[in-house]
Order: C-alpha cells, then sequence, then structure tokens
C-alpha cells in the first residue's frame, strides 16, 4: 500500500492558512491525477485544489476548516486500482447537464437525484448564467423563484425560459413568507478579511471624498459610431471602463501623488499605473489589477478586463491578480448606485468611485438642455494627497470624459499639440 499525502500550497505571498470551501469528492472516492478535489478560500481568492496522483481518498479535514498551509488535508491511496466502468460513468454523466433536453430527464434518475440533493453547494448555486440574469431582470424574476440545473446548481438561461413555461405559484407573488426563523452562516475567509480591511481602512487613513459630475454624451456619441466597428476588430465590446480607465492614468501622470501609497515614514510614488477594477463576484467584491494600464489601448484594456472578471466571476482568479494595484476603479452604477463615498482599498491612497448615468437638466451656453450625467466620487487618504490634487485630479477626470479626443494626447487639447503649446 503506497500512500501519498496531500499538503496544503502555499496559493500565494503572505498567506499562510486557507479555509477547506467545499470537497468536491466524498471520502473513499477515487480521484483521477489533477481532478479538482476541493475548493479552498484564501484571504484573496478561492481556488481548486488538484489531485496531485490517482488513486483512493481519504479526506483528513472538514468544510469549514482552517487548515495551515503546508498541512496534510486528505491521503490518496496510489496503490488502489481504477473501479471498472469508471472512465464510461464519467464520460456519460456530462451530457444531460449539459445539453438538459426535458425527454431525457424523466427516463435517467441519477440527474434527479443529483439535483435534489442540496447537501453540497458552491458560489455557483443559485447564480444566474449572464444570459439567464438578462432574461431575469427583463422579465422580474428573483432567483429564488428558479431552480438551477446547470453545473454545481447555476442557473441557466434554459432554467428560467422553463420556469416561465411552467408558470409561478401566486403565492410567489404575495410577497416573501417568512418564518421568523434564524439561521446562522459562518463568513468566509474572504468576506471576514475584507471586513477587517474596511474597518482599518475607516480606522487608520485620513479619508476624504470630492465630488463631481460628468456629461456622458461624448462618450455615449463615441460608443454609438464605433461600437460596432470596434467589436468586429478587437473581437470586444467597447464599454464605459476602457475610458475610465484611460482618462484616470492620463490624470495620474499629471498627479502623481494620488498614484502613491504610505510605507512607514515615507510616501511611495509609481512610475507606472496598475488599476483595479472592483468586480461583484458570487464569493463577493474582489478587485483584479489590469497592469500597466498607461501603456494600453482602450481596446488591450478591455480585454484584459473581460478576462480578470470572467475569472474573478467563476472563483479561478489567482491571488497575484489581485495584488499590487495603485489605483481603484469602482463601479456601482452598474446596480443602479446614484451617488456613493467609496472606501479607499489599502494600501493604496485613493479610489475613483462611477455611478449610474440618468438624463438631467444642465445650462449649456445659457440653455437648458437635458444631458446624460453620471455623479463621480473620489476617496482619498488626506496625509498623503492635498485637497487641491484631489479635486484637481478628478477635474482632469471629467475634462478627459467629456473630450475623449484629450486622451489621445496625453490629456492636452489636440490643437494646443498642433500648435507645440
Amino acid at each position: 500500500m503506497s500512500v501519498l499525502e496531500m499538503k496544503v500550497p502555499s496559493p500565494g505571498e503572505s498567506i499562510s492558512e486557507v479555509e477547506i470551501a467545499q470537497w468536491l469528492v466524498e471520502d473513499g472516492d477515487y480521484v483521477e491525477k489533477d481532478q479538482a478535489i476541493a475548493e479552498v478560500d484564501s484571504d484573496k481568492a478561492t481556488l481548486e485544489l488538484p489531485a496531485e496522483e490517482s488513486g483512493t481518498i481519504t479526506l483528513k479535514a472538514e468544510e469549514g476548516d482552517a487548515v495551515a498551509v503546508g498541512a496534510v488535508v486528505c491521503l490518496i491511496d496510489t496503490s488502489a486500482e481504477r473501479p471498472a466502468g469508471m472512465e464510461a460513468a464519467a464520460e456519460a454523466a456530462p451530457a444531460p447537464v449539459v445539453e438538459a433536453p426535458k425527454q431525457e430527464v424523466k427516463p435517467n434518475p441519477a440527474p434527479a437525484a443529483k439535483t435534489a440533493a442540496p447537501a453540497k453547494e458552491s458560489y455557483a448555486t443559485g447564480h444566474p448564467s449572464i444570459a439567464a440574469k438578462k432574461v431575469m431582470d427583463e422579465n422580474g424574476i428573483a432567483a429564488n423563484q428558479v431552480n438551477g440545473t446547470g453545473k454545481d446548481g447555476r442557473i441557466t438561461k434554459q432554467d428560467v425560459v422553463a420556469a416561465m413555461a411552467a408558470g409561478f405559484s401566486a403565492n410567489a407573488a404575495q410577497g416573501w413568507g417568512g418564518t421568523r426563523d434564524t439561521e446562522p452562516k459562518k463568513m468566509s475567509m474572504l468576506r471576514r478579511k475584507v471586513a477587517e480591511r474596511l474597518v482599518a481602512v475607516k480606522n487608520e487613513t485620513a479619508m476624504l471624498t470630492t465630488f463631481n459630475e460628468v456629461d456622458m454624451k461624448p462618450i455615449m456619441d463615441v460608443r454609438k459610431k464605433y461600437k460596432a466597428f470596434f467589436k468586429e476588430h478587437h473581437e470586444v465590446n467597447l464599454g464605459f471602463m476602457s475610458f475610465f480607465t484611460k482618462a484616470v492614468t492620463e490624470a495620474l501622470n499629471l498627479f502623481p501623488a494620488v498614484n502613491s501609497q504610505i510605507e512607514g515614514k515615507n510616501m511611495i510614488l509609481h512610475d507606472y499605473a496598475d488599476i483595479g477594477i472592483a468586480v461583484s463576484s458570487p464569493k463577493g467584491l474582489m478587485v483584479p489589477v489590469v497592469r500597466n494600464a498607461e501603456q494600453m489601448t482602450l481596446a488591450e484594456i478591455e480585454k484584459e478586463i473581460k478576462r480578470l472578471a470572467i475569472r474573478a466571476r467563476d472563483g479561478k482568479i489567482a491571488p497575484d491578480e489581485m495584488t499590487g494595484g495603485t489605483f481603484t476603479i469602482t463601479n456601482g452604477g452598474v446596480f443602479g448606485s446614484m451617488l456613493s463615498t467609496p472606501i479607499i482599498n489599502p494600501p493604496q491612497s485613493a479610489i475613483l468611485g462611477m455611478h449610474n448615468i440618468v438624463e438631467r437638466p444642465v445650462v449649456v451656453d445659457g440653455e437648458i438642455v437635458v444631458r446624460p450625467i453620471m455623479y463621480v466620487a473620489l476617496s482619498y487618504d488626506h496625509r498623503v494627497i492635498d485637497g487641491k490634487e484631489s479635486v484637481s485630479f478628478l477635474v482632469k477626470v471629467k475634462e478627459m470624459l467629456e473630450n475623449p479626443e484629450k486622451m489621445i494626447f496625453g490629456g492636452k487639447d489636440p490643437i494646443e499639440v498642433l500648435l507645440g503649446l
């Protein structure tokens, strides 16, 4: 009998322990080499733990246990023989989950039993896919009204369509139907760490917020004119975030204190812009970092944001993809926020908050006109950033967004560049 001890690998620098979020196998199961056997939470991300060898597994930790890096979490008997018919069963099992045809659900009891047993949940359970969420939002359907049959209980577009076709009970429209029961739910390690960091920021920094408003019509006109060609040429959508990121990097170049941080008695200035983009994931708020955004084109920024956002929402983001940012952008507008005061992402010194776009009456050239307006907020650490710098920074971001051509010329007016001023 040959037994392999599987130890918790280090998920990143400064991480000393992880939490077993979910075992993906049962005690005594036969596992294949490189098969994902568990999901582990660190204080930065959720990662999959792959089997190091094939064999029969013996679990040595429970779900929810905090385990030190380097500790043994399971044993694998590498001398065990693969069960007969295992490969065939593995190939057949995913078919009904992917296609989910109605005619196969009735005669095949295996998927039905799997769906009915919610013993193991993951970040995907009850969470709609992008396509499903769009249909749900358009029809005012809540996630608790749809039974997810996708991988790990994820709600697919077909699930939503099927639920709509079947109709909803009258009780569903009458409200919540609360039972007055309470249920304790342990906070994940990621959520606990976020809570600690946010409280520390409020207690340890001289945080202040300045506000402004941006006329989004110029950006919206550019997107309307070029979005189809942009997508065809670059194979990615032209969103607002790339414009904001580009405007921020140009403004950071003009006001380097906003791109700094405190380290002991020193103020560290960065000659680069690693921009953190706050992303809402099933596990909570995550901030993947776009490295050297100051060197990127709009298309490169859009592609990198898309790549990182998908990894974050699928729970595959790595800790080193969320560390080392010098400035953060967060967009509460996607959830309908009109105005907020974002909290600084330590050890950074500033964060820009975007909000929803609302048509408002404004005065242009002495006349009242209706324009799509976004309120923006810059929270900053007053210990290293003066009010003049913070306000000037936000005004510069506003100017470049309202004059997109300035982004091409490093924040300068094209006529001034032409005249050599």
